[in-house]
């Protein structure tokens, strides 16, 4: 992988974060928990999704 790569992998990751956040999950992680906790929470309150999206996809 070249050494610029990542950080672009990184920004549209974030950015179907905040735009879609279970989408942006689902394509990090698939169907674990990690998805269905973010589904739940983007049902419940846009907001909620968008900060457990880019909790779990940064950190």
């Amino acid at each position: 992988m070249p050494i610029g790569s990542r950080g672009a992998y990184t920004f549209v990751d974030v950015l179907l974060a905040i735009l879609l956040p279970p989408l942006g999950v689902f394509l990090k992680y698939g169907l674990r928990s990690e998805f269905w906790i973010c589904l739940v929470l983007t049902i419940l309150g846009y907001i909620p999704g968008i900060i457990y999206a880019l909790y779990v996809i940064i950190g």
